[in-house]
């Protein structure tokens, strides 16, 4: 598994709109009927990724907990599914059925045009926009990997959300997000 950092979208970026088909009802869903009353968690992630699977539990605690409080959570998948068929769609719909579907939406990105718009590079690659969609976070869930051994906390992110929950700044120092990069689809 090779370790790739995210390439870190300007801070203040409005969060790129996109319409995909969402693997947990079937339905195509927009940006803007997902989005959170107070914020919205954007987060590239794929089924088979260890990195994703090493913090999976605070990913779906997180969604839970900040959907209470107005943070919608959006998980898009944009791996090459031809290459990577444990990445299909009905393999997206199986695998939130087994997490208790946490998330507002599980999309597809076929074309990867949104991952691109995103300027996404890993898995995970984690985003959270403000009311007006902003960017206010971007970056690492926090320090575990699945080759250390920190504990995984959600320290980094849930640091961010409280803040913007709070109406407080988030520190602009972010550090990246690291894992498996996006399996692009050939040229």
């Amino acid at each position: 598994m090779a370790a790739t950092p995210s390439n870190m979208l300007p801070l203040g970026t409005i969060a790129p709109d996109f319409y995909l088909p969402d693997t947990i009802s079937g339905q195509h869903m927009g940006l803007r009927e997902l989005q959170g009353e107070q914020g919205t968690l954007i987060m590239f992630i794929c089924n088979h990724c260890p990195y994703v699977l090493h913090v999976k539990q605070q990913l779906i605690a997180i969604a839970q907990q900040y959907a209470i409080l107005g943070v919608s959570s959006i998980a898009i998948s944009s791996n090459d599914i031809v290459d990577y068929p444990m990445d299909a769609p009905d393999k997206m719909h199986e695998l939130m059925a087994e997490w208790g579907n946490p998330f507002a939406a599980y999309l597809y990105d076929e074309s990867q045009a949104v991952a691109k718009a995103y300027q996404a590079a890993c898995t995970p690659d984690i985003y959270l926009f403000d009311a007006n969609l902003a960017c206010v976070y971007r970056g690492r869930l926090d320090g575990s990997t699945p080759k250390n051994e920190l504990p995984v906390s959600g320290e980094d992110l849930r640091n961010a959300l409280d803040n913007l929950l709070a109406g407080q700044p988030i520190a602009a120092e972010q550090i990246p997000s690291i894992g498996c990069n996006i399996k692009w689809k050939a040229a």
